[in-house]
């Protein structure tokens, strides 16, 4: 097995930016996980995920066009990258393993 290097709030921003598809820009990944999680989120702590992901490889970028709405300015698009894919469906298996496992043994 691979190491994936990829933590929790990772993995959720990533299957958060998979699921915005071509919406997927900063505010758009806040606002999707607040209503998800119930709880609010610094715009930090999901610029810095969007950051570290791209750095390892998860995730790639590039500016939309300028909009009149937003004054002028361009969003930053993620896209996730086939690997990111990779990862996440290692990371489901290893969680369905663990389930099974615990629900057998556990009955929960």
């Amino acid at each position: 097995m691979k190491k994936t290097k990829l933590g929790e709030f990772e993995e959720l921003v990533l299957l958060t930016v998979l699921a915005l598809q071509s919406d997927a820009y900063g505010v758009a990944i806040k606002r999707e996980l607040e209503e998800r999680l119930q709880e609010t989120l610094s715009v930090g702590s999901v610029q810095s995920a969007l950051k570290r992901m791209e750095e390892k490889g998860f995730l790639t970028s590039e500016w939309g066009e300028a909009e009149k709405v937003r004054g002028g300015k361009r969003k930053r698009i993620y896209q996730a990258t086939p690997y990111a894919g990779q990862v996440l469906h290692e990371m489901k298996d290893i969680r369905a393993g663990l389930w099974s496992t615990i629900v057998k043994t556990q009955n929960i």
